[in-house]
Parts: C-alpha cells; structure tokens; sequence
C-alpha cells in the first residue's frame, strides 16, 4: 500500500489512530490510520458497504468505535464525556446527512436557527439575523418562511448545509449529501460545497460526485472491506491508481 505524505503535524485538524469498529463479530473498520489537514478537502471513496459512512460517522461520535482513538484539534472524541459536552463538541463538526434530517414542523429559518439558540445559548434575534444571511449564501434567502415540505430535494439538502454552518464549525462533514437527489437536483448542493472549500473550509465528503472529487479534493481516500487501501491527490488516484481494488474500481465507473 502506498499512502501520500502526510499533512505537518502542526496543521492537523482530525487524526484517526488504529480505529477499529465492529457490529458483533463483523468488523466494519480495520485499523485505520489517517489524518486531515486544516482547510484540506478530503473525498471518501470506495464501494457501497465499504465502510465510508460508517468512517466518517465516527468523526463526530454519530457511531461509536471499538479500539483506536479519534482527535480533532487534539481533544479525543471517543472520550467519555457528558451530553452537553458531546453537543458543544458535535457543534464544531457540521455534519450534512444523506437524508436532510430537517425538522418538518419547523420553518427553514427556524430550522437554521434552533440550534445556535439552544445549544449555545444565543440570543434568537442574533440567531435569526445569521440564519437569514446563511440562507442567502446558499440561495434561498426567499424560502425563509417556507417549511421543508413545500421545498425540492436540493432546496431541503442546501437548508441543510446552513443549518450546519449556523455552528460555524471549523470542519464540516458530508454522508453522501447528493445521493437522494433526482440528477437535475444535485449540481445546486456541489455549487455550495465547492464555495466552501474555495474559503478554507476543513471538509470530508463521502460522495459518488467523482467529478466533484477530482475538481474539488485535495486528497482522496479509497476505502473498501473496512480499510483505507489507498490515498493519493486526485489526478494521482484517477489517472494511476496504484492498488488494484482501486484500479477496479475506477474501470467499474468508467464503464
């Protein structure tokens, strides 16, 4: 297996130290060792049930792991900790789900809003405030009012994407963020994830959007059967993937 070089260890953002996840006796995660750079774009890659959501999942305690550790800025994740300090820690690791997850009673900008208030404690009008301008960057400042039921796939998805960075978290995490989308849906969310990581955004993405991974990615992992086999630049991977389980991969796709 050959790995590109790893960032300076003064840059890092998110280690991950021998993690290990099983479900019984079905190991889900073997051994992984990687880590992510401050305002570095990381693509995770590989075939369904591979373990990428299982992974990135990990990175903000959404599933727990077995062995290992998980830091970011230092502090370990997998710790044990309290509720409210799993929520302060979960704050700064935006996570967009496949599936939008938005609250349906809720309108969109009390969806964006809600957890800035109750989590850190911010005044509403403030929230409010920043909730508007969130969804103006993302293209729906008109759809403030409107409830998640009255919005497309893509509408919902980029609510979503606010609502995440209503935390302002310093790295954001994506599960397959295009994934339930009809095709027509899916470049409005790549445009905003793209102006993300032109700012410095720390980003992982599990995605199938492969034009997106080579466009976009500093770094791409390919994970399969529960181990990263192979991480390398984007023009690197696709043009010369060194190991074959990568090389299969890449031929599936282009056929």
């Amino acid at each position: 297996m050959t790995l590109s070089a790893p960032p300076s260890q003064d840059l890092q953002a998110i280690r991950l130290s021998n993690v290990y996840k099983s479900y019984g006796d079905y190991p889900v995660l073997k051994n992984i060792d990687a880590e992510v750079a401050r305002g570095e774009v990381v693509v995770i890659c590989g075939p369904s049930g591979s373990g990428k959501s299982t992974l990135i999942r990990t990175i903000n305690r959404l599933e727990e792991i077995s062995a290992g550790s998980i830091s970011f800025d230092g502090q370990n994740i997998h710790a044990p900790m309290r509720t409210r300090e799993l929520n302060l820690l979960r704050s700064r690791i935006g996570f967009v789900f496949q599936n939008f997850n938005l609250f349906p009673h809720l309108s969109v900008v009390e969806n964006v809003s809600m957890s800035p208030i109750r989590v850190k404690g911010v005044a509403p009008d403030v929230a409010y405030d920043k909730a508007l301008k969130l969804l103006d960057r993302v293209g729906l400042a008109d759809k403030a009012q409107a409830y998640p039921a009255q919005l497309s796939g893509g509408q919902q998805q980029r609510v979503a994407i606010a609502r995440a960075l209503a935390m302002e978290p310093p790295v954001m995490l994506f599960d397959e963020p295009t994934s339930a989308l009809d095709p027509e849906m899916v470049g409005e969310v790549l445009a905003v994830m793209k102006s993300l990581a032109a700012e410095g955004m720390t980003m992982l993405c599990v995605t199938h959007e492969m034009g997106f991974a080579r466009e976009v990615a500093d770094r791409i992992w390919f994970i399969d059967a529960g181990e990263i086999l192979e991480t390398a630049p984007p023009d690197e991977f696709f043009k010369n993937p060194r190991h074959p389980r990568a090389q299969r991969f890449l031929a599936d796709l282009r056929h």
